[in-house]
């Protein structure tokens, strides 16, 4: 098997000598699979990156004095974006794994462990949840952080962000249950004069809300309150349990009253009205699916609406959701879209002379890339791998046992790679994984404060 420079702790050493504002590296000799139309997949390809930027894809590339990473052997490819995650909650990953509905895991976790959760809670569930993302591939997450107790509670998930170094976005809510301070959504402008000054940092902020009031009441639901809300504090809104008759019913009402927009996402959208969609579509919402909190949970139809939104030219963003029940990568989220709407597609027309409409790989790693950066709001920034976007990238393996030989770098990546078979991970240019290990992590240490946490949280919340 080839042995390649992303395994290589000398070359890793080498880069890190360097300051990162004044680092330039070559990847040499990959499959570089842009996700850029225009560009689309080089072999035997380049990727220049100088400081926190990409600066040119191609063969042979003339980069001066950069330092040269051999990438032989390997599929580079942009870093994946979750478009929605509740963070917080990692410390009780898979505690309730055959979670049999919605309101299960509302009066389990959010009515029950969320309200005893103190500032040091959110921030190591959130770290654990950001620092397991770069393992797995994901180089920009957007926290649905709906435990904001305090002021503290905030500025813990955001500092735990920071401290993981991902590409994070802090979407802010009230908690659903339980005392709070109610300093939500007024907070959210001391937030971003303490963490957001700058429009070219790792960390962006945006706006939380539910689609309706049914769960948690009307302080937590959208509309023209809190667009507004939004739009002074210069943000994008993220909409979760946007379901059913009651979440077409909202929509349509926020259609009417011009608070849809590329600005707003809409997360799960599963059951919704076709004039729903139609209003989703003409005023260019942008949407986030669940594929496994969809199918798995139960949610409505169960059936991750990617065939409604490509209707109405909405291409979604994929996401994770709750890992209390859930898989936490998002390859699991590409390979689990892509036989969800298959076999939704072959089963619709079994038995005539029909052709099945069926999305392809391709189409979930733009869903998972490119379409997720859009989705957050950052497709200027990341997503593809084009000059002048941020550095955010991938190398994965393809001479692996489980992935050779290289037939096609998506397939290969979609439906054959793992965790296990990213060798590197840059964020802005800087090294967050290489020889397949999450870099400056005392796992040691994490694994004592996860499991304290999580003693803290079950033990409080039972008594």
């Amino acid at each position: 098997m080839n042995v390649n420079d992303t395994t290589s702790p000398a070359v890793l050493e080498q880069l890190r000598r360097l300051p990162a504002d004044r680092r330039r590296i070559v990847f040499t000799g990959a499959t570089v699979v842009t996700m850029d139309p225009d560009l689309g997949i080089v072999d035997g390809g380049d990727v220049l990156v100088v400081g926190d930027t990409i600066t040119a894809v191609g063969r042979d590339l003339d980069a001066g004095d950069a330092v040269v990473v051999d990438a032989a052997g390997t599929v580079l490819t942009p870093g994946f974006v979750d478009t929605h995650r509740h963070a917080w909650q990692a410390q009780l990953r898979r505690i309730m794994p055959d979670v049999d509905d919605l309101a299960g895991y509302i009066m389990a976790t959010l009515a029950g462990y969320a309200t005893v959760y103190r500032p040091e809670d959110m921030y190591t569930g959130t770290r654990l949840a950001a620092l397991t993302a770069i393992d797995s591939g994901i180089t920009t997450m957007l926290d649905f952080s709906h435990n904001s107790r305090t002021r503290e509670h905030s500025d813990a998930a955001i500092e735990a962000l920071l401290d993981a170094g991902i590409r994070g976005v802090h979407a802010s809510m009230g908690p659903h249950f339980g005392d709070w301070d109610r300093q939500w959504p007024g907070d959210l402008t001391r937030i971003k004069d303490r963490y957001f000054t700058s429009d070219d940092q790792l960390l962006t902020l945006r706006l939380a809300a539910l689609a309706t009031d049914e769960i948690a009441g009307p302080a937590l639901a959208y509309g023209s309150e809190l667009a507004c809300t939004a739009a002074d504090v210069g943000v994008g809104v993220s909409v979760d349990a946007v379901f059913g008759t009651p979440g077409s019913e909202a929509e349509l009402r926020w259609a009417k009253d011009g608070i849809l927009g590329p600005d707003v996402t809409l997360i799960h959208a599963t059951g919704l009205t076709t004039e729903a969609w139609k209003a989703m579509g003409e005023s260019g919402t942008t949407v986030s699916l669940a594929p496994t909190s969809d199918a798995q949970i139960g949610l409505e139809t169960a059936i991750p609406a990617v065939d409604e939104a490509l209707s109405v030219g909405i291409r979604p963003g994929l996401s994770i959701d709750v890992e209390v029940a859930l898989a936490g990568d998002m390859f699991t989220q590409m390979r689990a879209l892509h036989a969800i709407q298959r076999m939704r597609a072959v089963n619709a027309v079994y038995g005539t002379d029909q052709q099945p409409t069926r999305i392809t790989t391709h189409d979930v790693l733009d869903f998972a890339t490119l379409q997720g950066a859009r989705t957050n709001g950052l497709a200027g920034v990341t997503g593809s791998l084009t000059p002048g976007k941020k550095a955010d990238l991938l190398a994965i393996q393809a001479e692996d046992l489980n992935n050779m030989p290289l037939n096609d770098p998506i397939g290969t990546v979609v439906l054959g790679s793992d965790a296990r078979n990213i060798s590197a991970v840059l964020i802005n240019g800087e090294p967050r994984k290489w020889n397949g290990q999450v870099l400056d992590v005392d796992l040691s240490a994490l694994r004592t404060e996860v499991q304290a946490s999580r003693r803290y949280v079950l033990d409080t919340s039972a008594a």
